[in-house]
């Protein structure tokens, strides 16, 4: 398991304090796909705000952040088993546009949230479309993809 940390600061001994469990940080990113494609960044708005050990972000992400010191930024890998897993065929699936809304007029690439006979909810991604029927896509966008992030982290509160 690939997990690649480059670290970018300065600081005068090593007096300075570090991101730890239970701790909320303050965090701007830049996340990019292996080919380089920024799929979002924080940079144009405000920095997210977690508590570390609460699972509010994916676990690579968490990892890398724990450790790093105010001000400090640094690149990291997030290997697949550590972002969105792997993507799973059995979660694309075929259904009967008669199993839909009517006025439903879905295209390729839109987002859907569907509710499952247990009343839990699900976003898929419409992958195609046919007169008679929708094929659908329950992974994540970024399930697949090892994730590169670059990391700021602008405070520890």
């Amino acid at each position: 398991m690939l997990f690649l940390n480059i670290a970018q600061f300065s600081c005068e001994g090593d007096n300075m304090m570090r991101a730890k469990q239970g701790d909320t940080v303050l965090v701007h990113y830049t996340g990019k796909l292996p080919n380089g494609t920024v799929f979002d960044t924080s940079r144009s708005r405000h920095p997210i705000r977690f508590t570390l050990g609460n699972g509010q972000v994916i676990a690579g992400f968490e990892q890398a952040v724990t450790g790093m010191a105010k001000g400090e930024s640094k690149t990291s890998i997030i290997p697949v088993d550590l972002a969105y897993g792997p993507r799973h065929e059995e979660m694309i699936v075929t259904i009967e546009r008669s199993m839909l809304p009517p006025d439903l007029n879905a295209s390729v690439g839109q987002r859907l949230e569907l509710t499952q006979e247990d009343n839990k909810t699900v976003l898929v991604t419409v992958m195609a479309t046919t007169d008679t029927s929708l094929t659908l896509d329950a992974n994540h966008p970024l399930a697949g993809n090892d994730l590169t992030f670059e990391l700021e982290l602008v405070d520890i509160g």
